[in-house]
């Protein structure tokens, strides 16, 4: 009689990895403007204006945040395994840049120079003042709470 048992369980075991290996795959991505390197060196200061601009390259992905002299065009790709966190591989900003009338100045492209990396420090966010535990949090209003009707006042407690 033969043995089903060793064979069912190499199997289970083979459909297991190959599942869990799936889920551990690369994944790319693109996000924001399609980058069109002809239409971007079409577009010339002195020569161009809003109307043109926004013809050859379509809508900005953002305006200048404190006036709409500059248009801004983001294209961002990205790299992830499994469930990390994405990691820039290529990247370029376009900046137009327009003067009061509506005509290109300067057109300025960045790629990765400009990515920013940030790292937390840890689960807590640095404050200034003192360091109080749980328990100090929890009770340490005990006793302050309404003590302005019994005839003290506030400015008396520094805490």
């Amino acid at each position: 009689m033969s043995r089903p048992a060793p064979r069912l369980g190499l199997a289970v075991l083979a459909i297991t990895v190959a599942l869990a290996a799936s889920g551990c795959s690369r994944i790319r991505d693109h996000k924001g403007y399609v980058v069109d390197s002809t239409l971007i060196g079409t577009v010339q200061p002195g020569i161009d204006n809003r109307d043109s601009v926004a013809k050859t390259l379509g809508r900005p992905s953002f305006v200048g945040q404190f006036d709409d002299k500059t248009w801004y065009y983001v294209s961002r790709e990205t790299r992830q395994f499994a469930f990390a966190s994405p990691k820039p591989t290529a990247q370029t900003v376009l900046a137009v840049q327009f003067d009061a009338a509506g005509n290109v100045t300067s057109v300025q492209r960045t790629g990765l120079e400009k990515v920013a990396s940030l790292s937390p420090s840890g689960d807590k966010t640095p404050t200034l003042g003192r360091e109080r535990g749980f328990f100090s949090e929890l009770f340490g209003n005990i006793g302050r709470v309404g003590s302005v009707s019994q005839g003290g006042s506030t400015a008396d407690n520094p805490n």
